[in-house]
């Protein structure tokens, strides 16, 4: 399986600083910040980042299994929303919260609840934020 990468430079300080995240595949770069992060400033930021990531698992994921058992979906729609609180003093993602809206043609609902709960504890996302097994760093000071 691939191995994917993204990039993230901040310069200056944390509330006056600023940075710029860029995906390996050059499908994504934008502009981050204290403001995009912890307000309501313009640019993007990790947490976003990681709902974009899981909502495109979702409906992937949703989408192959459909495909397993016969089904051809004509559309998979997912929106992720990460809240983000305080525990402990500090900044945690404490909720994602999941919106899909499929069309598939000739299921029941039964059926793709079954299939929509599979996806959410299934995906490679949910898995990762489930508790990664190993993270290993190398920090480099110039």
């Amino acid at each position: 399986m691939p191995n994917h990468s993204a990039n993230a430079l901040w310069n200056g300080s944390l509330q006056d600083g600023k940075g710029n995240i860029k995906l390996s595949s050059g499908s994504f770069e934008g502009q981050y910040s204290f403001s995009s992060r912890f307000e309501e400033g313009t640019g993007t930021n990790p947490e976003e980042l990681i709902a974009a990531a899981h909502a495109g698992c979702i409906s992937m994921q949703i989408s192959a299994t459909l495909g397993r058992k016969g089904f051809t979906p004509t559309s998979v729609d997912t929106t992720a929303k990460v809240t983000m609180r305080r525990v402990d003093d500090v900044p945690t993602i404490t909720a994602i919260e999941l919106t899909t809206v499929a069309e598939v043609p000739d299921i029941d609902d039964a059926t793709f609840q079954e299939i929509a709960a599979d996806a959410k504890a299934n995906c490679i996302i949910s898995r990762a934020l489930a508790g990664v097994e190993d993270i290993t760093m190398t920090a480099t000071l110039k």
